[in-house]
C-alpha cells in the first residue's frame, strides 16, 4: 500500500450498485469526494445503474462532469448480484494488483470516511476488510428491530457453519479488497464468482473468498439508516430464505466433497 517503485500511490476504486437512488446518491458522492481528498489518494467511482426508473442516470451524468465517475448501465433491473458482479469485474479490469476496490451501498447508509480506516488495515497486512456491526464501537441508527435480530442470527449461523478468522459480519456489503485478491478470485471462479442475484450475493462472495489463503479483518461500522431517503429495496424474508438456501447448498456441497 506504500508507493511502488514508480512512485505511483495506490488508486481506490469505489463500486456503487444503484437502483432508483436519485434522492441519496448525490450526497454520497459529494461526501466520498471529500473523504478521498483528505486521504490524498487518487480514486475512481464505478456506478452500476441497475435499470433505474427515476433520475439516477441523469444525476450521475451531471456529477461525472466534475467527479471521476464511470457509469455502467443495465437497460433493465437485474438485481444486486448482477450489479455487484459487473461493478467488481470492471474494477478488477481497471485496477492494478496493488490498488484497492471498495464496495458500498449507494443510499447514504455507509459513511465514506470509514474508507480511510479500511485502507489503513490493508496497509497493515489485511487482504479484505469488512465494515462490521459486531466490532466494538459500531453504531446502528434507524434499523428496525426485526432486521437487527436477523443480522445477529445470520452472524451466529455463519460463524458456526463457516468459521472465518477475522470475520463476524458476513452480510455487510461495505468492504475493501486488495486489487490482487479480486483479480485472483475472478480468474479462479469466472462467471461463478457472483452466482446469487439478491442481497445474499455478499455472503456468496465471502464464502468463495474464504477458500483462498487470505487475511480478513473488520472495522466498526457506523450504519446511518436514518439518513436513507425512500423505502428499503430489501425483501427481508425473501433474502432470509435465499440466504438459508445458499447455506444449505454450501454445506451439502462440502459434505459431498468430503465423502467423495
Amino acid at each position: 500500500m506504500s508507493g511502488s517503485a514508480s512512485g505511483r500511490p495506490p488508486r481506490v476504486f469505489v463500486v456503487l450498485p444503484a437502483f432508483n437512488e436519485e434522492a441519496n446518491l448525490g450526497g454520497l458522492l459529494e461526501r466520498l469526494d471529500e473523504a478521498m481528498a483528505e486521504s490524498g489518494l487518487p480514486y475512481d467511482v464505478i456506478v452500476v445503474d441497475d435499470g433505474s426508473r427515476d433520475g439516477t442516470a441523469e444525476l450521475v451524468r451531471r456529477l461525472a462532469e466534475r467527479l471521476p465517475i464511470e457509469v455502467i448501465t443495465h437497460p433493465q433491473n437485474l438485481g444486486l448480484g448482477a450489479t455487484t458482479r459487473d461493478g467488481l469485474v470492471r474494477a478488477a479490469e481497471r485496477a492494478s494488483p496493488r490498488d484497492v476496490i471498495v464496495t458500498m451501498d449507494a443510499d447514504e447508509t455507509h459513511t465514506p470516511g470509514l474508507i480511510l480506516r479500511m485502507l489503513r488495515m490493508l496497509r497493515e497486512g489485511h487482504d479484505v476488510v469488512i465494515a462490521s456491526r459486531f466490532q466494538s464501537g459500531a453504531r446502528v441508527f434507524g434499523v428496525p428491530w426485526h432486521r437487527r435480530l436477523m443480522t445477529v442470527a445470520a452472524s451466529l449461523v455463519f460463524r458456526l457453519l463457516f468459521p472465518t478468522p477475522g470475520v463476524r459480519d458476513f452480510t455487510c456489503g461495505y468492504r475493501a479488497y486488495r486489487g490482487a485478491v479480486l483479480k485472483e478470485a475472478i480468474a479462479r471462479y469466472g462467471p461463478r464468482f457472483v452466482e446469487e442475484d439478491g442481497f445474499q450475493c455478499m455472503v456468496d462472495i465471502l464464502l468463495k473468498l474464504r477458500e483462498l489463503p487470505l487475511v480478513f479483518g473488520e472495522v466498526p461500522l457506523i450504519l446511518r439508516y436514518d439518513l436513507k431517503q425512500g423505502k428499503s429495496k430489501m425483501d427481508v424474508w425473501r433474502t432470509a430464505r435465499r440466504t438459508l438456501a445458499l447455506v444449505l447448498r454450501r454445506r451439502l456441497g462440502r459434505a459431498a466433497d468430503r465423502s467423495a
